[in-house]
């Protein structure tokens, strides 16, 4: 794993336009830097973050298992009562799943380790699939990269094909926020995915979303709801006004209501007390756990909300110092405790690597660079090549 200089296209600002993507003279596209690229060995891609990112899914699922059947692992992750049997039931019912993205501390030596799974609602998805693409493709044509240059991104084929094995034959609503310009991007570009597939398909906000007299949500043209992909954290969903009608609406919702339990951090210590010792996890305790006093101890661990977002409320604690710390909204709200794995530094840059999962597989990579060790939400997409 290297951090290789690259020239900057000189149609960037063309670039931004056809995309959609802001652009500020002077500095460039806000969010993305393609003056360097991150390069890995074939080896690297295939052992060190594809495979893995599978087998961590599949820990994942075993997590599931155990969630759905223990009340007090439900209680522990913050899950309403009312929700818990619908959560489960979803699980049983083999609800898919669409897509997600886990974040991992990797060096190029070493394994890679996870850091967060983002299950619910993960955002950079156009730069990672269309945009990092088309970035290669130039590169590759004006020869900015060696010859024989690829990249890890099946993103958008596999997005497609999934909304493809969906057979979605009545019309899918796309719902966010539309005020969080993130989601709002991420959003239609799912919807793009979907009409790709042949999906019928329109948009609407998560304010209106209505119930009718017999308890099925409908839109603002009073059309029934029956398929939901939303881009909308299932802890906002269940403290809607609509919320105690979910688990009798028939909705489908994407992603389903067990991925409620892979996006709460809550999982990093369920997986570890499961899988204690796996190449690929930290140690990690829910921040009231007795057991949570053997990192302490250690002086090196990251305290996290159970659910947060765009890395606020992080606390990085280094022999037994604070470190880092963010501020946010989050910091009244159960924590847990996670060995302290310090991302790579590349020239006072910070590499974070997202695996984006589409229907459980590895098919695509994102890396988001800061200039400190907790990734937020001023964090530079940095696009990646192969090269052996």
């Amino acid at each position: 794993m290297q951090r290789i200089p690259v020239t900057v296209r000189a149609n960037l600002e063309l670039a931004a336009t056809e995309h959609g993507l802001e652009y500020i003279a002077g500095e460039g596209i806000v969010g993305w830097d393609e003056s360097a690229c991150y390069q890995f060995s074939l080896r690297q891609i295939e052992e060190d973050l594809k495979g893995p990112a599978e087998e961590i899914e599949d820990l994942c699922f075993q997590v599931i298992d155990r969630a759905i059947n223990t009340e007090s692992v439900l209680q522990r992750l913050g899950i309403p009562e009312e929700f818990r049997d619908y959560i489960a039931n979803s699980w049983r019912n083999n609800d898919r799943n669409l897509l997600g993205r886990m974040d991992l501390s990797y060096n190029g030596n070493g394994p890679a380790k996870l850091l967060e799974y983002n299950a619910d609602t993960p955002t950079t998805l156009y730069e990672s699939s269309v945009f990092q693409w088309e970035w290669l493709e130039h590169a590759l044509d004006k020869g900015l990269v060696p010859e024989g240059c690829d990249q890890l991104n099946d993103v958008h084929e596999s997005i497609v094909a999934a909304f493809s094995n969906l057979s979605l034959e009545t019309l899918t609503h796309f719902a966010c926020n539309p005020d969080i310009e993130d989601d709002k991007g991420t959003i239609d570009y799912i919807e793009e995915c979907a009409n790709e597939a042949q999906v019928d398909t329109c948009f609407l906000k998560m304010e209106d979303i209505g119930i009718d007299e017999q308890g099925r949500f409908i839109d603002g043209e009073d059309r029934i709801i029956n398929t939901l992909v939303k881009l909308y954290p299932w802890e906002w969903l269940m403290e809607e006004d609509f919320a105690t009608h979910i688990p009798t609406s028939s909705v489908q919702f994407f992603e389903p209501p067990w991925k409620s339990i892979l996006s709460n951090k809550g999982l990093l210590p369920l997986l570890w007390g499961m899988f204690e010792g796996h190449p690929n996890l930290l140690p990690a305790f829910f921040a009231d756990d007795p057991e949570s006093s053997s990192l302490i101890e250690t002086g090196n661990y990251v305290r996290k909300p159970l659910l947060s977002r765009q890395g606020a409320n992080i606390e990085i604690v280094q022999n037994n110092s604070t470190l880092f710390q963010t501020d946010g909204p989050y910091a009244d709200k159960p924590q847990i405790l996670q060995g302290f794995e310090p991302l790579p530094e590349f020239e006072g840059k910070y590499p974070l690597i997202g695996c984006w999962m589409v229907a459980s597989k590895a098919v695509g990579l994102c890396i988001r660079e800061d200039n400190n060790l907790v990734t937020s939400k001023d964090a530079k997409f940095i696009p990646h090549v192969i090269l052996d």
